[in-house]
């Protein structure tokens, strides 16, 4: 019997995509910088910057994407916690959104006026 299906995307992996997804943002977290500390002292904090989704980079770093990670990095929007942003975090008490995506914490200030 003939394959009946449209052609067009592999909806297995439509699917595949939006689970991993959905996986990922249930695994974000609201948390206080402090209590990330130890993860920045083993070099594994990753910055995200506020004006980027913290899902889409947690997927990109997930599947491997070397180009958009090398996009990112290029533009300093993603990348190692530096010294000084642990630094003022520290200080400011600051609250962090938070995924976790093996061997690396993806850390992203919240900003004062964004909700909860």
């Amino acid at each position: 019997m003939p394959d009946k299906r449209k052609s067009g995307p592999d909806l297995d992996s439509i699917d595949d995509e939006a689970i991993e997804r959905a996986r990922i943002n249930s695994e974000t977290s609201k948390i206080a910088w402090t209590e990330l500390q130890r993860f920045f002292a083993q070099g594994h904090a990753i910055y995200v910057a506020p004006d980027l989704d913290l899902v889409d980079v947690a997927w990109e770093i997930s599947r491997d994407s070397k180009k958009q990670l090398e996009a990112w990095m290029a533009d300093a929007i993603v990348g190692q916690v530096s010294d000084a942003q642990a630094k003022d975090w520290s200080e400011a008490n600051a609250l962090m959104w938070c995924v976790v995506v093996r061997p690396w914490i993806l850390v992203q200030p919240m900003l004062a006026d964004s909700p909860d």
